[in-house]
């Protein structure tokens, strides 16, 4: 803190303060996480602190233009709201003397306390009393400021703010890990435990909003119509939730919400994995303990902890949720729902998505890159929608026989008293894996060789050794991944996999709808002709299985429609 050198300045400062007949006094008090449950600086007693001086020590004419209160609220910054309150009220003329009970009260920054004592208080003749260690009274004593004593304690409170912070950081993050939530208002769906604040329970009051929101989503409707029939219904969004639970909630676009739902909203609400029981914590963080402004912290760094409390869906229900989600999901003007087809169909040749148009009461798919872009980089791709939904029909319908026949086939191989469980095709590529590696690391252990040669430069060891790290990490990751693989196939094939069942649900389909699609396939490619590829969902593991079923069973023959 610089040192006041301008005493001239001081003096007149005071014979002007003195002028004044009446101090108008703004009487500042704080509260903060940081003081613990300490009685000495809470708010009653501070307020009675401060008014018994006023009464006993204050000899010139006075009035207390108000009480300015910041309750739970640090002090390392200057942006608290009564703070800035007390700050405008100088400004305005109101404010001409400020009392507090400790320096700390005032500061915690020690560049904020240098700035408002040495600067700003001073150009605005403003006197500033603090009753405790030290006393300081900026008009009775100017010099005080000229010392020692006043920035040596702005240092030590500064201090103590930041190894406050630390200390509070460790407990907190210590929380995260193990499950525990820290925050000051539940998620939308749950509330806090009475008997542990740190556990999260169901709001039973908004479950069934929460389950009604899902499955609109997977009947097809679109974020945007969900919001508008919670809307409609007069359901309050979360924020407007919270604040008719009469909790103090705020942040800073809370001032301007009108209480109305918006797709993003109902997204955010629905994607939270806190829906899935699990506890995930530590998205943000400040910056430092006296910048406040809050920045994204890498997922790989958040704390993680899974069935810390019930779950609001299960993780089936998740998971075609997010699947839905990933589609393209816009609404024509006026209607709720999606259409049928929406995020499925792509050109064969371009891999763009196709386009909905309506002409003459007939709707068609197109390919927008040959009609209005350019007619060298695709060709002409177009589809009825009614001949598109009679063909995908029919597909479904004998995917499902063939996965039917493929359960059956399987159900008489694991009756066998020998089966086969080894893939030559996973072997073969861990075999070429293991064999590529072996290479790109003997390559790499020469760099080093090569570069105290002087065959390379620095910079070209750093440069290509970096290349050959990476590549051997992704192909480390590879081998493992063929190694789950080929333990799974070791356990055997059965036919209660979960591409079995998701199948199974739909055998006696007649009729499509969108969560059909949602369930069975991944694309529709579309190909010059009217020609359509489908690609269905579990594609790779029913390539596994019937792999599995070739070793197994030669006398049956199986193929994909």
């Amino acid at each position: 803190m610089a040192r006041v050198r301008n005493t001239q300045t001081n003096e007149l400062n005071a014979r002007e303060n003195k002028a004044n007949a009446t101090w108008n006094i703004a009487v500042y008090i704080r509260l903060s996480k940081e003081d613990g449950n300490d009685e000495s600086e809470s708010v009653v007693n501070q307020k009675k602190i401060l008014t018994e001086y006023l009464e006993e020590f204050f000899d010139d004419p006075y009035s207390v233009t108000d009480f300015y209160i910041d309750d739970g609220l640090t002090g390392t910054d200057d942006s608290r709201e009564s703070f800035m309150r007390m700050i405008q009220d100088i400004e305005r003329g109101k404010v001409n003397c400020i009392l507090c009970k400790t320096l700390s009260r005032a500061f915690r920054n020690y560049s904020d306390q240098g700035h408002y004592l040495e600067y700003y208080f001073l150009q605005k003749n403003v006197r500033f009393i603090s009753t405790g260690d030290p006393q300081l009274d900026t008009f009775k004593n100017p010099e005080v400021l000229t010392g020692y004593e006043v920035p040596i304690t702005g240092l030590m409170n500064d201090r103590f703010a930041c190894r406050t912070s630390s200390d509070v950081r460790r407990t907190f993050n210590t929380k995260r890990r193990n499950g525990e939530f820290i925050g000051a208002f539940p998620p939308y769906g749950y509330l806090k435990s009475p008997e542990n604040k740190n556990r999260l329970i169901l709001d039973r009051e908004i479950v069934p909003i929460k389950r009604d929101m899902l499955n609109w989503i997977l009947d097809g409707m679109s974020l945007n119509g969900v919001a508008q029939k919670l809307n409609e219904l007069g359901v309050p969004n979360p924020t407007a939730y919270k604040r008719g639970k009469g909790w103090k909630y705020s942040h800073p676009q809370a001032l301007r919400n009108d209480g109305l739902w918006t797709g993003c909203v109902v997204k955010r609400i629905l994607v939270d994995r806190v829906n899935l029981g699990h506890m995930v914590q530590g998205k943000q963080r400040v910056v430092s303990y006296k910048v406040h402004d809050k920045v994204a912290v890498p997922e790989a760094e958040w704390f993680v902890k899974e069935n810390t409390h019930e779950p609001t869906f299960s993780q089936e229900e998740y998971d075609t949720l997010k699947r839905v989600l990933q589609r393209d999901t816009r609404t024509p003007n006026g209607k709720r729902n999606v259409h049928l087809f929406a995020g499925f169909i792509r050109c064969r040749d371009c891999d763009k998505a196709m386009h909905r148009k309506v002409s003459k009461g007939i709707v068609y798919y197109f390919c927008r890159t040959y009609a209005s872009k350019s007619k060298t980089k695709c060709t002409r791709h177009t589809v009825r929608c009614d001949c598109l939904e009679k063909a995908i029909l029919k597909t479904i319908q004998t995917q499902i026989c063939l996965v039917s026949s493929i359960a059956e086939i399987l159900d008489r191989i694991n009756e066998a008293p020998q089966v086969d469980t080894k893939s030559k095709r996973i072997e073969k590529l861990l075999t070429d894996k293991r064999r590529e590696l072996g290479k790109i690391r003997s390559v790499s252990d020469n760099l080093y060789v090569d570069w105290k040669s002087g065959d390379i430069t620095r910079e070209e060891y750093r440069r290509m050794k970096d290349k050959f790290d990476a590549q051997m990490e992704q192909l480390t990751s590879a081998i493992a991944k063929l190694g789950e693989e080929q333990h799974g196939l070791d356990k055997g094939v059965t036919s209660d996999r979960t591409v079995f069942s998701e199948f199974r649900k739909y055998r006696n389909v007649s009729q499509l709808d969108r969560n059909i699609l949602i369930e069975l396939i991944d694309t529709i490619y579309i190909h010059e002709r009217n020609e359509i590829t489908v690609k269905f969902r579990y594609a790779d593991e029913l390539e596994r299985i019937l792999e599995f079923v070739d070793r197994n069973n030669t006398m049956t023959e199986i193929s994909y429609p």
